[in-house]
């Protein structure tokens, strides 16, 4: 089975996250989503790129995720949560994926 890369996982983690959250109207079922993504794509990344990478993609993660807040409110929600998982998803593959 081909393995889904880090990249893909992050941002559909951020993007489906939003998506469950918008379309159930329940918070916590795209807390979920975006957790389990997380631990996945963290996972992946430790396994790829060592702890320390790992550890700062996981951080760039929930940075993206806090940061999509403020920023819809200037560009929209869809167009944020885009973004930010674009901006994560291009972190993964340079860091972690590229050397996969």
């Amino acid at each position: 089975m081909a393995k889904v890369p880090s990249a893909v996982v992050a941002a559909s983690g951020l993007v489906g996250g939003y998506g469950v959250a918008r379309w159930t109207r329940k918070r916590q079922l795209g807390g979920v989503v975006l957790a389990v993504a997380g631990a996945t794509a963290a996972q992946q990344w430790r396994q790829q790129a060592g702890g320390k990478a790992a550890g700062a993609l996981t951080v760039a993660y929930l940075t993206a995720f806090a940061g999509s807040h403020p920023l819809a409110k200037k560009i929209g929600a869809w167009p944020a949560v885009f973004g930010v998982a674009g901006a994560v998803a291009l972190a993964s593959w340079a860091v972690a994926d590229r050397h996969a």
